[in-house]
Order: C-alpha cells, then structure tokens, then sequence
C-alpha cells in the first residue's frame, strides 16, 4: 500500500511539473461549451477528474473485498470454535474409552506369531534339516 502512494505522489509530482512547464493559454470545447485557460490548468484538472473516475470504478470491488473478507472472518471463527468443541468431545471419548478397556492379565500367554503358509504346507524348517 505505501509503494502505491508512493508511485501516486511521483505520478502527481511529475504531472504538476509537466503542467506548470506547458502553460500556453488553450481553448476547451465539449459540445455547446467552451472554456479558456492555461494548459497546466486543464491537464490538472483533466487528471483530477480522471482520478475520481477510477476511485468511483474501482470503489464496489473494494467494498466486495472487505465484506468477503468480514464474511471468511466470521466463517473462520466459527470454524475454530467447532475445532475446540470437537477436540473437547475427543477427550471426553478418549477418557470415558480408558475406564472401559480391559486390563491385561500378567500371567497369560501371548498367541503365537503367524508361521506362514510355506511352514504348514511343507512343515517347519527345523523339521527338514533333521
């Protein structure tokens, strides 16, 4: 934002010098109008009107912008909550699952390993070798 007022007050600096070195009396004509002045009058005034054209065009995209961005605030709040309150359900869960599960017994067995299907189709490799 500061580099564009930057190159707007370059832009203005550069025009007001350009107006004030081209001041030759000139004639405006628009339809059934007419006016005299000094060039560097109207090439201001020519830009100024030019600036307020492209502040009025550009004004409803900006103002689109920032209800977006309000809109997608607001979305993005709401979103966090719903986090909050879902992370607090999970813990709840998680706490009520722990009261539940089992307890492992100290003395019983683990279940064997799988052996694969090789070892139960042709026997252990202990077996074969002798």
């Amino acid at each position: 934002m500061q580099l564009l007022l930057i190159v707007g007050i370059v832009f203005a600096i550069g025009a007001v010098t350009f107006a004030l070195q081209n001041n030759a009396p000139v004639t405006v004509a628009f339809a059934f109008w007419h006016y005299d002045s000094s060039l560097a009058v109207v090439l201001l005034v020519a830009l100024g009107v030019g600036a307020l054209i492209a502040g009025l065009v550009s004004t409803p995209s900006v103002i689109k912008g920032q209800w977006a961005r309000a809109r997608l605030r607001r979305q993005v709040a709401i979103l966090e909550d719903d986090k909050a309150s879902l992370e607090r359900r999970v813990r709840e869960l998680e706490s009520a699952l722990a009261q539940y599960t089992p307890t492992t017994v100290p003395g019983a067995e683990e279940a064997a390993p799988y052996v694969g299907l090789k070892a139960l189709m042709f026997g252990s490799e202990e077996k074969k070798q002798t």
